[in-house]
């Protein structure tokens, strides 16, 4: 009696995705690239030792300070001196109002959000040797780069977005301005000016050294 012959089990090989294929892009996350950790870390540790250099908020909202300014030039000397020393206060109120902004507006918030990720995932942090690929197309840096601009300019000035941006900035500018023109800053230290102009609140956006470590595929492409 013949022996039958075992079953031949069916073998897949499945090969990986190539370097420019559909599944290039969602392999190496932009989450994992060193380029996007060292900015958020940056920006974090900025953002503490900005926070970490406000003034009391009690001194800010000290009612015994108050008065009417004289005259124009006055209000605007008393402007320039609040604002170097509560610098770090007026940022903080003008983002609150920008932020409140935005949640009471949910499409814009959706839309800006969308286009903020668009810009980091899609450009700044995109591996320089990686292309992009949507849809089996691949796309070049430069039609990258104009097919953000152009999203941009839809988002900021074809949507609720750009409004809902400008009528907040200018309700905190204003805010800013009403609070350091009526406050007294004859009381207010301000010898430690000179030394927090290099180190203040926001300085990751100008300093050369944090750019050139958190955005090397950036400056690359340029």
């Amino acid at each position: 009696m013949a022996t039958s012959a075992p079953p031949v089990l069916p073998i897949s090989n499945s090969q990986p995705a190539a370097a420019g294929g559909p599944g290039a892009v969602l392999t190496d996350a932009p989450a994992n690239n060193p380029a996007f950790r060292a900015f958020i870390n940056h920006l974090s540790t900025s953002l503490r030792h900005g926070l970490d250099q406000r003034r009391p908020w009690a001194e800010l909202a000290d009612r015994s300070a108050f008065s009417k300014p004289e005259s124009f030039s006055e209000a605007t000397l008393r402007v320039r001196k609040n604002f170097s020393y509560f610098r770090v206060n007026y940022y903080a109120v003008v983002s609150l109002i920008l932020a409140i902004s935005l949640l009471t507006n949910p499409f814009s918030l959706v839309l800006l959000a969308g286009l903020l990720a668009s810009w980091t995932f899609l450009y700044l942090f995109r591996p320089s040797d990686q292309p992009l690929v949507i849809l089996g197309r691949t796309f070049s840096d430069f039609e990258t780069l104009a097919i953000l601009s152009g999203l941009t300019v839809f988002v900021v000035f074809l949507t609720s977005v750009g409004s809902v941006l400008v009528s907040a900035l200018m309700l905190g500018v204003a805010a800013v301005c009403l609070h350091g023109a009526f406050r007294v800053p004859e009381d207010l230290f301000l010898d430690e000016q000179d030394a927090s102009q290099t180190t203040g609140f926001l300085s990751f956006l100008r300093g050369p050294a944090a750019v050139a470590t958190a955005v090397p595929a950036v400056s690359a492409r340029v």
